[in-house]
């Protein structure tokens, strides 16, 4: 795990838009943590650093956004309201999990049962002086994308 700290809004945007540069092609991220924890600025900076121009809002009632005129597509989910991952059936969530964009979803922690084995886990914990934001890549691809966001070298663990 790397935890990487961001004192403001604009700082943990920030990173979600470095990362872009990172993403490619059927990428998925899930985003875990409490409500105001940062999990949409942090999709709102991937969006801006994928070159999307939409305002990017939660999904919270429509479960799935899709952003299009960028780098890639962004598929942004928000399963807090979902009972179950059968629901991700019902919704067609394999399009979008291996298909040709982005998918960041929050609150993904609910439907792990059903996420590839091979994604990246970014964990949001509030802190007094901002916020404290957790990887967990899981897979070598996101090891290289942690790597080359944060600069630790996930090599020398080997």
């Amino acid at each position: 795990m790397i935890c990487v700290r961001t004192r403001t809004p604009q700082e943990t945007e920030y990173l979600g838009q470095r990362m872009a540069k990172f993403l490619s092609p059927g990428d998925l991220i899930s985003l875990t943590g409490d409500l105001g924890a940062g999990k949409t600025l942090f999709v709102q900076g991937v969006a801006r650093g994928l070159g999307i121009k939409e305002n990017v809002t939660s999904p919270t009632f429509t479960i799935i956004q899709e952003y299009y005129g960028g780098r890639l597509p962004l598929y942004h989910m928000d399963v807090y309201r979902l009972k179950s991952s059968q629901e991700m059936e019902d919704l067609g969530y394999e399009e979008y999990f291996y298909g040709e964009g982005v998918t960041l979803i929050e609150w993904g922690n609910l439907i792990t049962d059903i996420l590839p084995r091979e994604h990246l886990v970014l964990e949001f914990v509030p802190i007094e002086e901002g916020r404290e934001i957790n990887f967990y890549p899981r897979g070598r691809h996101y090891e290289r994308i942690v790597e080359e966001l944060t600069g630790y070298d996930y090599s020398s663990r080997r």
